[in-house]
């Protein structure tokens, strides 16, 4: 029989709460929360750990819970206020999982080809630009992911929410700038730097070998590091007033030229 919670008071729910707002929370215990089912399903096939699954059945059946996830997971029922407490988003599905977090430990990756196309971006600072950044990477179907000096947890709500998911799907993995450089380095992978000193047309390169997009923040750019290191500086050319777009567009225009020129 399942447990049941009523009580924004609870205990666990007070505990809980905190893994939603606070990233120190997150990585202390090493848990997160996952609302919606079709982002756990994806959460399921990266083959990330559930330990429970709350649910609200005025939303969603115990039925669809147990067709969704493994019987053996524990599932707690609670009220509407807990479900309201804890959920993130407006939309409402009724359903959120704590989930076991990962490491991304760098040397995790395997490259299942010797031409990898790998997406790297440097100190991404909103959730909501990484969450599109994976998106990104997902629909190009990208061999791994690199967040270099990260400033926000990859299991972040936001980050979860605007990835639709695909953060959990993606081969991710985080390193401080010089830890992924000598990475890349090893693994005999060209460097490409959105940058607009001593670039190149983007259109301009063949990324049909080992290939790394590098992009930065829109504020600053990429950090000299990168510039010192690249295979090649790329640019995209601006038609109207402004030198720069929004990291994730700019991302999915190289990555998707990288893509192209895989398919001929």
């Amino acid at each position: 029989m399942n447990k049941e919670i009523t009580s924004i008071q609870n205990p666990y729910i007070k505990q809980l709460f905190q893994l939603k707002e606070k990233s120190r929370e997150r990585k202390k215990s090493g848990l997160f929360l996952i609302e919606g089912e079709r982002e756990i399903s994806l959460a399921i096939k990266g083959h990330y750990e559930l330990d429970t699954i709350l649910y609200y059945p005025e939303l969603i059946s115990e039925a669809k819970v147990n067709a969704l996830v493994n019987q053996q997971t524990n599932s707690i029922e609670i009220s509407k206020e807990v479900y309201q407490k804890l959920a993130h988003r407006d939309t409402t599905e009724g359903i959120i999982a704590i989930a076991k977090s990962k490491s991304h430990e760098l040397q995790s990756i395997k490259f299942k080809t010797k031409s990898p196309l790998v997406l790297v971006a440097e100190a991404p600072e909103k959730p909501g630009n990484i969450g599109a950044l994976l998106r990104t990477a997902d629909a190009a179907n990208v061999d791994a992911v690199i967040i270099a000096n990260p400033k926000t947890d990859l299991y972040n709500p936001n980050s979860i929410r605007s990835s639709v998911g695909c953060i959990f799907t993606n081969t991710i993995a985080t390193g401080s700038t010089a830890e992924i450089i000598a990475f890349l380095k090893q693994h005999n992978i060209s460097i490409y730097c959105a940058a607009l000193q001593a670039s190149k047309l983007y259109t301009a390169q063949d990324y049909k070998q080992a290939s790394a997009i590098i992009v930065g923040t829109e504020a600053t750019g990429l950090s000299n590091e990168w510039l010192q290191n690249s295979t090649q500086n790329i640019i995209i050319p601006m038609q109207g007033e402004i030198d720069s777009m929004n990291v994730s567009v700019a991302a999915g225009i190289l990555i998707f030229e990288a893509v192209r020129q895989r398919a001929n």
